[in-house]
């Protein structure tokens, strides 16, 4: 497929996204990726400490991987033998499926609305679902933090970088990235079960995610200074503490954020019980509050837009083979 139109489908993939998001009760490629991920860990992942569990891990995601990226292909091959159009939405369809930014703010929504109107315990049970901490007792500045922590950081994961790959390699490729990102987001954990057998993903999502990391670093201090927030502080802030997150990816947005809001993110997470202690990002020159929420979700929303303009005229300048 030509590379003009990957980008013209990446962009239609990015608006199908905000239009409609993931309405409940369609098929959606992440829940099978989520079945076969935990089938893999039922099954092979019986002794965590065993070094075979690494292989295991190896094993897992790289089939996992060749098996989406081959489902995907041989659906958008079919899909060409019938219609030129069908194959066409075909690739929409799917890479808006590995996109979440409409499923991003709507997330950030709920847990703003449950802050103002429905109380702590609706907010608990709101962020509950988009982090994987422990949040019932998380008093109403942490649930903030973590509500600010996770839409910073899937600024990469969800939009972003399954659009790079589609652009690269088309819903394929888009599928293959979410597959990794899934396999991440289950079983790579630096913990007691999956420290061995999630290794191979948690590395692999690090590969995946590095360049797009570093371009939407670009973007989000665009769009920070367009907002309105302290852009400059943002991108100084992300020089000197992105390294410090424990993913050399993640940082960097949430760095970054910290620093266009001038608060201070990381601090200690619970899961399962167990404390897990993160650096602080950026300066503690205020508080975090309510407000904060609404105020990151401003600049996912536009980051995005940002990309989708881009793509779109990137898409124009190669039809018109300006370039």
């Amino acid at each position: 497929m030509e590379p003009v139109t990957l980008w013209w489908l990446a962009t239609a993939a990015m608006l199908l996204d905000r239009l409609i998001g993931d309405p409940r009760g369609w098929p959606h490629p992440v829940v099978l990726m989520g079945w076969w991920i935990h089938r893999w860990d039922h099954c092979v992942n019986r002794s965590p400490h065993g070094a075979a569990t690494v292989w295991w891990g190896v094993l897992m995601t790289l089939s996992t991987v060749l098996l989406v990226w081959g489902i995907a292909w041989a659906m958008i091959w079919v899909a060409s033998q019938v219609s030129v159009l069908l194959a066409a939405a075909m690739q929409i369809w799917l890479i808006s499926t590995t996109i979440a930014w409409k499923g991003l703010i709507d997330a950030g929504y709920q847990v703003y609305r449950a802050l103002t109107r429905q109380g702590l315990t609706a907010a608990r049970t709101a962020v509950s679902q988009i982090v994987g901490r422990d949040t019932g007792a998380l008093p109403e500045i942490e649930v903030v933090r973590a509500t600010v922590e996770t839409l910073a950081e899937n600024i990469v994961d969800a939009i972003t970088s399954p659009v790079f790959f589609a652009v690269l390699g088309g819903a394929p490729l888009a599928l293959a990235y979410r597959a990794v990102n899934t396999m991440d987001s289950m079983v790579g954990y630096k913990n007691d079960r999956y420290a061995h057998f999630g290794f191979a993903s948690a590395r692999l999502d690090d590969v995946f995610n590095f360049v797009p990391a570093r371009l939407t670093a670009w973007l989000l201090w665009l769009s920070m200074g367009l907002a309105g927030f302290n852009s400059p502080n943002a991108w100084r802030i992300m020089r000197r503490d992105a390294i410090k997150h424990p993913s050399p990816n993640a940082g960097i947005s949430e760095a970054m954020m910290a620093g266009a809001l001038s608060v201070q993110l990381g601090g200690t997470n619970y899961y399962g019980g167990k404390a897990s202690h993160r650096p602080k990002l950026g300066d503690p020159n205020r508080i975090l509050n309510v407000e904060d929420v609404p105020a990151t979700m401003k600049v996912v929303n536009l980051t995005a837009w940002l990309a989708v303009g881009i793509m779109a005229a990137v898409g124009g300048l190669l039809q018109c083979k300006i370039w």
